[in-house]
């Protein structure tokens, strides 16, 4: 007799909870409980890994003197659908009705089962009944023994018929709470249509097409010139004054793992953070042991292997990663080396790995180059130089660099002050000065690589990982070509 008295308890105390719950959310929705939700307020610049679940990044454009618009817009690799706070929480609420609803129906037809088991005791209730009767006005026909049997069992389904009436009576009230939730679902769609709110699904498949369609143009204008560098955005603090930290500039969307390289030489403990995440808080990481010890801070991890300059030797090597074997080693003939022709830093940083939108470049310099800083095309298989070119920088009065769509960007020292101020093309062999300015946050850099696939530069400052946006310049024709 206890189970039927549960589950009457279970569907009163359904019926608690769910009202309980519409006289406290239901107002908040509607806003009629005093609760502010404000819409967001008025666009603001927002720096590229603010927070590693950022979505969109909007940044302020400007007009040209004669007329044309030139705006600046980034798009992270994945892209969240962040939705209006009343919206999320008017499709939360529908949420948690629809589950309600579910709860409900399993209620109802568990009441169904048991009031269906129920009704079929009626029968047998009554013939006892009857037969009690009976057996009270003629008494000879029963003896002693049996008359207590049939009061005993009689007496055993009695309380049945108050449970039946129970039971019919929360089968009224599950119908009506059904109803009532039903209203309640209409009048949410309703207020879901004056908002204007798409449905969910609906909204994310726009969002996809879109973003699709923002990538095809971003790879349409995938190069251009360098016109300005963001604030600093500090990620880490960690590690020595010196180092190197990276992604794989060809990894896919879904690949965020993170290498981190202490020190500027004799240095083989490379370890591999699983997300950026990860990276922040120093957790879940591999370490991998390198065959020969590294010189300077001038790594890259390009495709899935690390490339990086052996120590004491103008050896360059490419480390796989998954495999942890060297597929190649190849000396860079006439490359200095053990601070021969170093950034103004010093460090070993005599070569310089980099990776851009054309692939793996070796930064150096020779003795037949006077001291000046050289360019070079590297086929990332055989690390064979493909192509060579002469910048007339003198690499010691250089505080680092990078590459940018076949562009070399040099800065003027890797102090306070600094600033980017020569730019080479490879594309023309040929030069200009820049002043571009470069905001050096902790008065150090001992390593700056621009990644293409973030759009971004990676610096080691003074044991700080910092990272920067890059603004780029394109020109469109009016026929949609570069």
């Amino acid at each position: 007799m206890t189970v039927p008295l549960l589950k009457i308890g279970a569907v009163l105390s359904t019926v608690a909870m769910v009202t309980n719950w519409m006289s406290q959310t239901l107002p908040s929705l509607v806003g009629l409980n005093g609760t502010a939700l404000g819409r967001a307020g008025p666009a603001e610049r927002i720096t590229l890994f603010q927070s590693p679940d950022d979505g969109w990044q909007v940044y302020t454009s400007a007009q040209a003197p004669d007329g044309k618009c030139l705006c600046t817009a980034v798009i992270p690799v994945q892209g969240t659908c962040s939705r209006d706070l009343r919206s999320r929480q008017l499709r939360q609420l529908m949420e948690k009705v629809q589950n309600i609803s579910q709860s409900m129906e399993v209620l109802d037809l568990r009441t169904f089962r048991d009031l269906q088991y129920v009704r079929n005791t009626e029968p047998l209730m009554k013939g006892l009944d009857s037969k009690l009767r009976v057996a009270t006005e003629s008494q000879k026909s029963l003896n002693a023994k049996s008359f207590q049997e049939l009061k005993d069992k009689m007496t055993e389904l009695r309380p049945l018929a108050p449970v039946l009436d129970q039971y019919r009576a929360d089968v009224r009230t599950i119908i009506q709470l059904k109803e009532e939730v039903r209203n309640l679902s209409g009048r949410l769609l309703a207020i879901q249509e004056e908002m204007g709110a798409y449905d969910y699904e609906e909204l994310q498949q726009r969002v996809l097409i879109l973003e699709a369609r923002l990538h095809a143009c971003m790879q349409k204008l995938g190069c251009g010139r360098l016109t300005g560098v963001s604030n600093p955005i500090t990620i880490r603090a960690s590690g020595s004054r010196f180092g190197s930290w990276m992604t794989d500039t060809m990894a896919p969307s879904s690949d965020s793992r993170v290498w981190y390289m202490d020190g500027y030489y004799k240095g083989r403990r490379v370890l591999e953070f699983r997300t950026l995440n990860d990276f922040i808080t120093g957790q879940n990481f591999v370490q991998h042991l390198l065959p020969h010890p590294w010189a300077g801070t001038g790594h890259v991890v390009f495709n899935g292997s690390l490339y990086y300059n052996k120590y004491q030797s103008n050896i360059v090597v490419q480390y796989h990663l998954r495999s942890r074997s060297v597929l190649v080693q190849r000396s860079l003939n006439g490359a200095g080396y053990n601070n021969t022709f170093p950034y103004s830093w010093g460090g070993f940083s005599d070569i310089d790995f980099m990776v851009d939108e054309n692939g793996l470049w070796a930064v150096y310099t020779t003795n037949q180059n006077a001291g000046n800083i050289v360019v070079s095309k590297l086929d990332p298989q055989t690390l064979e130089i493909l192509r060579s070119w002469d910048t007339g920088y003198p690499k010691r009065s250089a505080g680092e660099s990078f590459m940018i769509c076949g562009t070399l960007y040099v800065t003027n020292s890797h102090l306070a002050g600094a600033k980017i101020y020569f730019a080479y093309y490879t594309n023309t062999s040929s030069y200009e000065y820049t002043d571009i300015p470069f905001h050096n946050q902790y008065s150090h850099i001992s390593m700056l690589d621009y990644n293409p696939r973030e759009r971004v530069l990676y610096t080691w400052n003074n044991g700080h990982q910092v990272l920067y946006n890059v603004t780029l310049f394109h020109v469109i024709k009016t026929s949609g070509e570069l």
